[in-house]
């Protein structure tokens, strides 16, 4: 289906600067000159169709003007002497999707979350600068006197009129152009402002503290006992309405509204209406609100359209006949295939400020985290990124390197900008089969990168959709925007490290260093293996090489399974194979570089400034700081009441289950593992448990500590998951002994062992009730059947050695006593009297009660849990309480400190 647009828009609107660009030379800025506007039509299909018949070189007649002040190299100007073309334009179709109504801007989100911090920067301001703004407040009461009172209020009257006729001037401007949705916008922003601000004043007269009041209100001059506003009512949804209806590329509006703000608030400190920290509170609401809801609903799309660049192409020279919309390049540069009327087929990229604002917060993590050298600077401006690319593409045509030719670039309105290459015919490597790539195609990719660094050019983004191969044999490099000029030698060999990267996830390790080192020579080849490191890659290859040892893993694990059930393998051999197949492809290519060139350097290059671990220790212990404050309160520890030696004995109790966790976990490994340094890993535990659910943190961390320990991965999986296995076991078969106990230990009550039967009963009806759904029934045997090719085998080995499932046992059952223990001392320090048997069944079932909720180490339910249990067994509320927070402390909070120290000092030997 086709249909016609009508891309004639108002002049002085934004619309129009997108649309109609200057002309080069004609010195306009985005004003249209006179000419004739060529029809464009927006079609659904994939066929770009014929134009309508126009004039051609081969034709009688005049070519079509051009609409632009300079001459036309695509379409020269009519003879002197012949008449002028005629009026009727050339229809010009143009294949795309429908861009959206709008548009979620990331600038907007910034600018929202900047505000935010700022607002909470002014209260925490208000809140601890008393003495500053209090004094500031002073100075402006002794100063206001000095001004006449005629001036004042005249300052006033002239302040209230113009904070409500701007807005209203500005709103007829905007209808007058057409552009009632960015009014609408700004009518939203304002009423969202207004209530904002009712709330914020509702709560500094409810909620705050004296100090944030006292900053942010105070009493009139002329007023009887009546506070000020903390916001102004008015104020801010001016401020919010000016804001949305986009007064940013209007410097007019933009003066008069800051004049106006700034009168108006002048104004009402010299009246003792308001505080600076107020104003500047207003102010921050206002802007706030109106980005958070420009962001929420989506600013008006004014990105040009393929209508607009067909408009801008006749402008610059070219004669084009019709576009179709191309794959976007990477970084989400749009990119339009476009047919001429009597030229070759061009190519042309659209960039512009939205194409340039997404993935902000991406490119910020990865210049935080990646040194400078390992990352790209982004261009500031849109000037900049168009004159950037060009110098690329200029200096790759320069090289010698096969890429298109750039061949025209122009500014497409304020917005945008255009760059005109020549288009090459071809499939990327993403869109070739694997036998497509050959070694003769490979090889010329490495000869046109070769070209662009011996220029000292990097490309940066040597990925499949970057590498084009035209007529089956010959490559040729695109997408050359996100590349650097004088590069470093570091940044050259992470091109190398990239492309190597790129080949082998096509046609392997073996064949992508064969070719490389055909082309390059052993010595590039091997100075690029400190570089072969995933935080080095592109996202895509990241996302590419984990995919690949996902797979690579299910299938040799399937294999496995086969193979073990069949008889062909043994069990040792099939984790030799799993083990094998788990080598990620990096390390595959070492090992192919190390085979042409045995004395490359194997350390990796530093190209991490910050490192993830790192983070999240930081996040961590600020975290763990932050709740400490917060949830630990000496008032309910009752230090005066307690009883020291039970609370020292609590203090014991809690320190030996690290050595019961130690042995719990090297029952269950056949190998040998230092004791000392097992105990350490343990108390590393409790420092992840501040960013991880308990058991999930655990799990692991004894893995990652196996794995650095010598034992393979499949290995190490396994002995963890037996010991979690036999863990749940004995909670089960201790929770039954314990609940019999303390049923027969009350004199015939047999509430608590009634408990723990149908506790068992409950569990044997959901077996029941798994066993008889398809689709329960499968998905628990396919986790049965991993477990027992991994676990119950682990569990076959350790039988032969007896002392060793002596060792994990005892582990587990020492480990539930010191816990048990340590709760039963602190409910003794408190002076509570409960059995031994009765705290067992407590900590048994409210512990993984509240275990079950996943908090960072049950912080909050494994309290009420325990609190809640601690009730029901006669333990009164006022000695439950401190009992559990003293337990807490010993048993989660005072080994943090010691927990982070391990975990360094781990980290630094390498064995974490």
């Amino acid at each position: 289906m086709t249909g016609t647009a009508d891309v004639g828009v108002d002049k002085d609107s934004d619309e129009s600067a997108a649309a109609v660009p200057s002309a080069p030379g004609s010195g306009g800025e985005g004003r249209p000159e006179p000419g004739p506007t060529p029809e464009v039509s927006l079609i659904k299909d994939r066929t770009i169709k014929t134009p309508a018949p126009v004039k051609t070189p081969e034709q009688p007649g005049p070519p079509p003007a051009e609409t632009t002040g300079a001459p036309a190299p695509a379409a020269p100007a009519a003879p002197p002497g012949e008449p002028e073309p005629p009026d009727e334009a050339p229809h010009l179709d143009v294949d795309e999707p429908l861009l959206a109504a709008r548009a979620h801007r990331p600038s907007d989100l910034i600018r929202f979350l900047a505000g935010v911090l700022g607002i909470v920067a002014v209260f925490v301001l208000a809140g601890i600068a008393t003495s500053t703004t209090t004094g500031i407040e002073q100075d402006i009461a002794s100063n206001a006197p000095h001004f006449s009172a005629v001036f004042s209020t005249i300052t006033g009257l002239l302040s209230s009129v113009a904070v409500l006729a701007v807005p209203l001037a500005f709103a007829v401007e905007r209808l007058i152009k057409r552009d009632g949705l960015r009014v609408a916008d700004g009518v939203l922003a304002s009423v969202l402002a207004y209530g904002v601000s009712l709330g914020i004043d509702w709560w500094v007269a409810e909620g705050a503290s004296d100090h944030i009041r006292d900053a942010l209100t105070q009493l009139p001059l002329d007023s009887t006992g009546t506070l000020t506003d903390p916001v102004h009512g008015y104020l801010a949804p001016v401020i919010a309405y000016m804001t949305a209806v986009g007064m940013s590329s209007r410097p007019r509006w933009r003066v008069a509204l800051w004049v106006v703000v700034v009168f108006s608030g002048v104004t009402e400190l010299l009246g003792g209406y308001t505080t600076p920290l107020s104003l500047l509170l207003t102010v921050l609401t206002g802007w706030s609100v109106a980005y958070g809801t420009l962001y929420a609903i989506g600013s008006p799309n004014i990105r040009p359209t393929g209508q607009h660049l067909m408009i801008g192409l006749r402008k610059v020279g070219f004669t084009p006949a019709g576009a179709m919309r191309a794959p976007d390049a990477p970084g989400g540069t749009r990119r339009y295939q476009v047919t001429q009327q009597g030229g070759p087929p061009l190519d042309v990229h659209i960039i512009d400020r939205e194409q340039q604002a997404s993935g902000f917060f991406y490119r910020a993590w990865r210049r935080l985290r990646l040194r400078s050298v390992a990352v790209r600077r982004s261009p500031q401006s849109l000037r900049q990124a168009l004159e950037q690319e060009a110098l690329i593409a200029y200096a790759a045509a320069a090289s010698g390197a096969r890429a298109p030719q750039l061949v025209a670039t122009s500014e497409l309105g304020p917005d945008a900008a255009i760059l005109v290459y020549e288009n090459v015919e071809g499939r990327t490597l993403d869109e070739l089969a694997d036998e497509e790539v050959t070694d003769p195609v490979m090889a010329s990719i490495w000869q046109s990168v070769t070209a662009l660094h011996e220029r000292r050019i990097a490309h940066r983004r040597l990925t499949g959709e970057s590498l084009l191969v035209v007529d089956g044999r010959t490559g040729c490099l695109v997408n050359l925007s996100g590349g650097d000029i004088a590069a470093t030698d570091l940044t050259l060999r992470i091109d190398v490290a990239q492309l190597l990267t790129t080949f082998a996830l096509r046609i392997g390790p073996e064949r992508a260093v064969a070719t490389a080192n055909a082309v390059l020579g052993a010595e590039r080849v091997a100075q690029a293996l400190p570089l072969l490191q995933p935080v080095g890659m592109s996202r895509s290859t990241r996302v590419d090489l984990a995919k690949l040892t996902k797979e690579r893993k299910a299938a040799a694990r399937a294999r496995a399974l086969e193979q073990v059930a069949a008889g062909e393998r043994t069990q040792e051999q099939a984790e030799e194979d799993i083990a094998a197949a788990g080598e990620d492809l990096l390390s595959r290519i070492r090992g192919q570089i190390l085979q042409i060139a045995p004395e490359a350097p194997m350390a990796p290059a530093k190209l991490e400034r910050l490192k993830p671990k790192s983070l999240i220790m930081v996040i961590a212990l600020t975290f763990a700081a932050y709740l400490a404050l917060t949830t630990i309160k000496p008032a309910q520890l009752k230090l005066s009441q307690m009883n020291w030696a039970w609370a020292a004995a609590a203090l014991l109790a809690a320190a030996f289950s690290y050595v019961a966790a130690a042995m719990s976990l090297t029952g269950f490994v056949p190998e040998k593992l230092p004791f000392r340094r097992t105990v350490a890993a343990q108390l590393a535990g409790s420092f992840v448990k501040l960013v991880a659910p308990a058991a999930i943190g655990g799990i692991a961390l004894n893995t990652r500590y196996l794995q650095k320990a010598g034992i393979r991965s499949g290995q190490a999986v396994a002995s963890v998951g037996a010991s979690q296995l036999a863990g749940l076991a004995g909670h089960l078969l201790l929770l039954f002994s314990f609940g019999l106990i303390t049923g027969s230990q009350t004199n015939g009550d047999l509430s608590a062992s009634r408990a723990v039967i149908i506790g068992v009963l409950t569990a044997a009806v959901l077996a029941l009730v798994v066993a008889a759904v398809a689709p329960l029934r499968r998905f628990v045997l396919g986790r049965l059947r991993s477990l027992f090719f991994g676990v119950v085998p682990r569990m076959l080995d350790l039988m032969q050695t007896p002392s060793k499932l002596v060792t994990g046992f005892g582990g587990i059952l020492l480990l539930t006593l010191s816990f048990t223990a340590c709760l039963d001392f602190s409910v003794q320090a408190f002076g509570g009297d409960v059995s031994f048997s009765a705290v067992a069944v407590v900590f048994l079932t409210a512990n993984a009660a509240g275990s079950a909720i996943p908090t960072p180490g049950g912080i909050g339910p494994v309290e009420v849990a325990l609190i809640g249990a601690l009730t029901v067994a006669d333990v009164s509320p006022a000695v439950a309480t401190p009992a559990v927070f003293l337990y807490r402390a010993l048993t989660f909070w005072l080994p943090v400190l010691p927990g982070w120290i391990s975990y360094n000092v781990l980290q630094r030997r390498n064995a974490l």
